[in-house]
């Protein structure tokens, strides 16, 4: 294993281990994902204010694929407007494809995913909580 491939791995088993924003807290919406096939369980809550993505949330269990990410994902995305936070998980979507990305410095720690192209069957570990959020944030009346 190469130095990237190691540190990568440290940064996903330290969100897997200690994760961030753990927890519901009744402050936003939220919206519930399961992976029946791998048994991730993932309930995502955003907290959108004046267009601000306020605070994400996440709470469930699964694979550290699946947890780590919601983890990495909600320091990301909290204080980032509705639409930066929507360019963000787009950009996360492609890199995920093993698509080519314009601005790799957006994803921030969320790179550390990029080796999940190399495995189709964990990419929905990779994106469950991303796209659970994602819904959030198309949802219409996102600033009630």
């Amino acid at each position: 294993m190469n130095n990237m491939q190691n540190l990568y791995r440290q940064v996903i088993m330290d969100h897997y281990s200690h994760p961030r924003n753990k927890g519901l807290t009744g402050n936003g919406k939220q919206n519930h994902l399961r992976n029946p096939s791998c048994g991730d369980d993932i309930t995502v809550e955003a907290e959108i204010e004046n267009g601000i993505v306020k605070h994400v949330h996440h709470d469930g269990h699964g694979c550290s694929i699946c947890c780590s990410s919601a983890s990495v994902m909600s320091e990301i995305l909290t204080g980032k407007t509705v639409e930066e936070a929507k360019e963000i998980i787009k950009t996360y979507f492609q890199m995920i494809k093993g698509e080519n990305i314009e601005d790799e410095d957006i994803l921030e720690e969320a790179l550390v995913y990029q080796g999940v192209a190399q495995f189709p069957a964990r990419t929905k570990c990779a994106t469950i909580a991303w796209k659970a959020v994602e819904d959030l944030l198309g949802e219409k009346d996102e600033e009630e």
